[in-house]
């Protein structure tokens, strides 16, 4: 169906109320066979300790029986023909067998328990293994791991959908069908299987070049006046420009995350507010998951979308949660690595700082890249380290082990004289590799920044500039491509950030 886009007010409330109807009045077809929701195949992952739940179509009135192993639960198909069961929860294991039967009778087979986590967000989470740094090598040790992968393609949706498109399968994960899959992801389920030895699944759900609003669903955009800048900015875009036009503009606009780097979309309905949240969210929010893996940003890096992303992304993050009915669930998110961006000055930074900001919500964490992104790449081909950072985030948070799962966070600062001592959360054993350097910067009232000296005193970090008696402001990479010289005894880099 073809949409217009009303960048008025009142036009746009039109549309939203439009959307939320059609969502009301949209109702999936009736099946004469018992059908799985098309989430489910052989191969798959169940999440281990949580109720098992099943759900698909049938005929109204369909009595439905299903099974695993030696439990087993009815339901009856409702006059739209939807059925819904839940199986009692169970530890890791398989691979077992699950039987659904109504007039006919569905079998999944080779189906484990363990550890689902969903992976989404734009190019950088959909980068796939055969362009990772040691490509070869990181293949080769698929054999060793349980590891599922399931990819749910790239679709979109003016309201939210019941299900998935048809053709998404499960398989094990090989050397072959790893090619073109999230390497974050799979090198992430790497190490938790390493770590929690239980079979692990990925649910890969991303679409590169995509800005965080097309994740966010509508009922969250246009409940909140923080984000109604987000419908303002897409009808600013499209007004009185056609698809080729806009193509053109943003490779040339901002070629570091345009054509020759980072494409966007060939559809434009992929950048729409909401509209992949509809098709590739929406589906999976039934199925239970350990938690979610999120790596995006770049998009939201231009002027007139970055402003809004610090409340865009906590909501997205609590609505997500809200649908997903699992309580505080696990987002673990990487922070946006450095480039050499030639989107508006520093951009990129204040991404990082509404990244950072996020942190204040409960089971949330976050893998620092500033420090491992390569200037001329958008897609840093070091997914490793990535993943490593994320699986530490990973055993912390959702987990609850006790290991070292991030660098220095700023937490407070003050002004002693000429200098500006600050300090940090998780800034055991801060260590410096650069002590004179613009990663480190002070300013004055006139907020104008110059270089400053650093040192470690007493675990904590002081800055001074010559060029600044009288210091007000600090910062620290706050640039698009910094140098970052800033760890902790773990060796995991601080997050850029500014004093306030």
């Amino acid at each position: 169906m073809a949409c217009r886009y009303f960048p008025s007010a009142k036009r746009k409330a039109l549309f939203v109320g439009a959307a939320f109807l059609a969502a009301c009045v949209a109702v999936p077809q009736c099946r004469a066979e018992v059908e799985l929701a098309h989430l489910f195949s052989d191969h798959m992952v169940l999440q281990r300790d949580l109720p098992i739940h099943l759900w698909g179509m049938a005929e109204p009135g369909e009595q439905i029986h299903a099974q695993l192993q030696d439990a087993s639960v009815e339901a009856v198909a409702d006059d739209l023909g939807r059925w819904s069961v839940y199986l009692p929860s169970r530890k890791a294991g398989g691979p077992f067998e699950v039987v659904v039967r109504g007039r006919n009778e569905v079998r999944l087979q080779d189906v484990m328990i363990g550890d689902v986590w969903v992976a989404s967000g734009q190019s950088n989470m959909e980068f796939g293994m055969k362009t990772v740094a040691n490509a070869e090598a990181e293949l080769r040790k698929a054999g060793g791991y349980d590891i599922r992968i399931v990819n749910v393609g790239h679709a979109y949706s003016e309201f939210p959908l019941a299900d998935l498109k048809a053709g998404v399968s499960w398989a094990k994960a090989d050397e072959n069908n790893l090619l073109n899959f999230s390497a974050v992801a799979y090198l992430f389920a790497r190490k938790i299987e390493d770590s929690q030895h239980v079979p692990v699944g990925i649910i890969e759900s991303s679409w590169g070049g995509t800005p965080a609003e097309a994740w966010t669903s509508l009922r969250v955009l246009a409940g909140s006046p923080e984000l109604t800048p987000a419908f303002a900015a897409w009808a600013k875009i499209l007004e009185g420009r056609t698809e080729e036009e806009l193509r053109f503009t943003q490779s040339q606009k901002n070629p570091v995350a345009g054509q020759k780097t980072a494409p966007a979309p060939r559809d434009l309905n992929a950048w729409h507010p909401a509209y992949l949240f509809n098709a590739m969210i929406a589906p999976l929010t039934p199925f239970s998951i350990k938690g979610v893996l999120w790596y995006q940003g770049e998009a939201n890096t231009s002027e007139s979308n970055s402003t809004y992303y610090a409340p865009l992304f906590r909501a997205m993050i609590e609505d997500w949660r809200a649908q997903w009915k699992l309580g505080d669930l696990p987002f673990l998110f990487v922070q946006i690595a450095n480039v050499k961006a030639s989107s508006p000055a520093n951009k990129w930074a204040e991404i990082r700082e509404a990244q950072m900001q996020t942190l204040t919500l409960k089971n949330t964490g976050m893998a620092v890249t500033a420090d491992i992104g390569e200037a001329a790449n958008v897609h840093p081909r070091n997914k490793q380290d990535v993943a490593d950072r994320l699986s530490r985030v990973a055993r912390k948070v959702a987990y609850g082990e006790d290991v070292k799962f991030s660098g220095p966070i700023y937490r407070s600062s003050i002004v002693d004289g000429d200098q500006v001592r600050i300090w940090f959360e998780h800034g055991e054993g801060l260590l410096l590799k650069d002590a004179i350097g613009s990663s480190f910067e002070v300013a004055g009232a006139d907020k104008v920044f110059h270089p400053a000296k650093a040192w470690i005193e007493n675990g904590t970090l002081i800055l001074r500039s010559s060029d600044v008696p009288h210091p007000v402001h600090a910062r620290y990479a706050w640039l698009d491509n910094p140098t970052c010289t800033l760890y902790n005894a773990a060796g995991l880099p601080a997050s850029p950030f500014r004093t306030r």
